[in-house]
């Protein structure tokens, strides 16, 4: 069975020296490479967990530079290890498609890392409609990480616990609802979003989209959305960020079925990555299922592993 982490992380030093929170741990790659030994794991995606380093820089598309330049180094070091997510200057709308080309063309990268929102600014916006375009017509799966600058309600409650436990949470969730109500889980169908951390409360609100949007259509109060809210969620992947917790599967389980779920780690945020699998193993699912949260779905989207 191959097992593949679909949530970790590393930054370089320049955007640790410029970021809150992060410390020397998360550009320890080679602790990174002993864990994954250690526990199993075949192969890890690193994606980008979203700093504030760009306030200091200056600019995030300085921010993706070094990010994708440093990255290209430990893809090239361990071509066998590690999957690159690409995360592009939203600062430059015009050159956030050639960066993405960049990275997957010359530097490595088989994915695209994007935050769940940008200082308020959803991945809805007609800005990144071409990067859509580009990766569905490439099949780069499109990874989406909760926003922690700024995520959705920090202007009315900013605590360190409630932050975290409660804000990122709410932005990643807030994405994937503008993203269906945008149409783009409809009008992209080819293209893999995969979410961090069971896609925030989506699961847990699947009955309530429904049922809500049918009583406002039933008064023509919302958009046709040519379906049940849930016919598009069912589509989206999710990962399960170093969750141990069963009833958070059982929830994503029920709307997203087996084949949808990633297991990931969130390595270095969290370090139990044998509680992680181990979890897994102990669902109650088939062998196959469970050989497919673990490394078989996530295979699957990529053309090239």
């Amino acid at each position: 069975m191959k097992i593949i982490d679909a949530h970790s992380h590393w930054l370089p030093d320049e955007i640790i020296n410029n970021a809150h929170f992060f410390h020397k741990g998360w550009a320890d790659i080679e602790a990174q490479v002993k864990a994954m030994q250690e526990a199993g794991i075949d192969r890890a995606v690193l994606t980008y967990p979203t700093s504030d380093a760009h306030l200091k820089l200056g600019s995030i598309s300085l921010v993706a530079r070094i990010y994708n330049d440093n990255v290209a180094k430990i893809l090239k070091r361990y071509p066998d290890k590690f999957i690159g997510a690409a995360i592009i200057p939203v600062d430059n709308v015009t050159g956030m498609v050639d960066e993405l080309r960049r990275a997957t063309e010359e530097l490595g990268f088989k994915a695209l890392s994007l935050a769940s929102s940008y200082n308020g600014k959803y991945p809805d916006d007609a800005i990144f409609m071409p990067l859509y375009k580009e990766a569905q017509a490439k099949n780069i799966p499109v990874f989406v990480h909760s926003q922690i600058v700024n995520p959705i309600g920090f202007e009315r409650v900013n605590d360190p616990l409630l932050t975290p436990v409660v804000e990122y949470i709410f932005d990643m969730t807030m994405c994937i609802g503008k993203l269906l109500m945008a149409d783009i889980f409809r009008d992209y169908p080819q293209l893999k979003f995969i979410f961090a951390n069971f896609g925030g409360a989506t699961a847990f609100l699947q009955h309530r989209f429904d049922a809500t949007y049918n009583m406002l259509r039933g008064i023509n109060f919302v958009k046709d959305l040519k379906g049940q809210p849930t016919q598009f969620l069912k589509n989206i992947y999710v990962d399960t960020g170093g969750d141990r917790i069963k009833a958070n599967f059982t929830l994503a389980l029920e709307l997203l079925g087996p084949q949808h779920i990633l297991w990931g780690s969130d390595w270095p945020a969290k370090k139990d990555v044998a509680s992680g699998i181990k979890v897994v193993e102990e669902l109650g699912l088939s062998e196959q299922d469970k050989e497919n949260i673990l490394g078989g779905n996530i295979e699957r989207l990529f053309t090239v592993l």
